[in-house]
């Protein structure tokens, strides 16, 4: 199966370095200054828990020309990037699969309405960390597989073509029904938590210790969830509903804890802040959200308009 992984952030360096290690023909688009780092230096991995590094050399484009021949893309960019990959995919007709993977909140009716739906294959990502320069340091645990699917739920050949090509290399992957219900159901957290992490001043180890500011967060997560099931989406995995039984005190001292360790900096606090633009965008999906079940959603009002302002700064000053 020849590949093109489309993003060389975290997730996508990751998973291309794994399937090359592997013996897959994988290449990866890269642009800009990432690419110049990727020539020079190669696809650096560093594990968050051990501090293993690992270097592997994945063949690199710039660009997708029209008649660039893959069996699959596997497109793994911020949320609010994707508008700007689709005319690229769109005018390429040679690579007949094309797998996203990422936070989205909104369904995938644009995707379709670019690329057609018989390309179409949606999914959640495996892995997180950050980018220090050229070094890629990740976090990845067998327990938290790649989950997607066709967008009509059913198994298809290339599905499961898809799962043996994670799986050759030691990555775990499933087929879901519902993988729509699963984006949503994460995307749900997503928005509030970075709304809470801006108003501590992008530190998670200080939103530990701030519990009006917890339970504000866990207010506006609930209000997510709970428009979600009154907009017809199930909650996926169904143990997120936990979130909403389990008594508010109980679930803010497991926060408090885990927002206080290293795992939780990585993995949380380092892509809130890198990424303010994305954190908008799925706000302003659930904003739709939220308006079509019409409940009220103080502690997202207050939450989001927090995104709204780090997006806001983070945007260039022209002249």
């Amino acid at each position: 199966m020849r590949i093109l992984v489309v993003g060389a952030g975290v997730i996508g360096s990751f998973n291309a370095a794994r399937l090359k290690e592997a013996g897959q023909d994988v290449t990866l688009l890269a642009r800009g200054g990432r690419l110049a780092d990727l020539r020079e230096h190669g696809v650096v991995l560093e594990d968050f828990r051990s501090g293993r590094r690992t270097t592997t050399q994945v063949p690199l484009v710039e660009r997708l020309g029209p008649e660039d021949d893959y069996d699959l893309a596997l497109v793994i960019v911020r949320r609010n990037q994707i508008p700007s990959v689709l005319p690229m995919l769109a005018q390429n007709h040679c690579i007949p699969s094309v797998l996203f993977l990422g936070n989205n909140a909104a369904g995938a009716d644009e995707i379709v309405q670019t690329l057609g739906r018989e390309r179409v294959l949606t999914g959640m990502v495996n892995a997180g960390g950050e980018r220090d320069g050229h070094v890629v340091r990740y976090i990845w645990a067998r327990g938290f597989p790649i989950l997607f699917a066709e967008l009509g739920d059913r198994p298809t050949l290339r599905t499961q073509a898809i799962v043996r090509m994670f799986r050759s290399a030691g990555l775990p992957a499933r087929v879901v029904k519902n993988v729509d219900a699963y984006l949503k159901t994460h995307g749900a957290g997503v928005p509030p938590f970075a709304g809470a992490l801006y108003m501590a001043g992008g530190d998670i180890r200080r939103l530990a210790h701030m519990p009006e500011l917890l339970r504000l967060f866990l207010q506006g997560w609930r209000e997510a969830l709970r428009a979600l099931r009154a907009d017809g989406t199930p909650l996926r995995p169904s143990a997120t509903r936990l979130v909403e039984w389990i008594p508010a005190p109980i679930l803010l001292l497991g926060l408090r804890r885990f927002f206080d360790t290293r795992l939780a900096v990585l993995g949380g606090q380092q892509h809130g802040n890198a990424a303010p633009d994305e954190m908008k965008e799925l706000a302003d999906e659930l904003r739709l959200i939220l308006r079509r079940a019409g409940h009220p959603s103080p502690a997202c009002d207050a939450l989001f308009a927090q995104v709204d302002r780090a997006a806001q700064a983070q945007k260039p000053t022209t002249a």
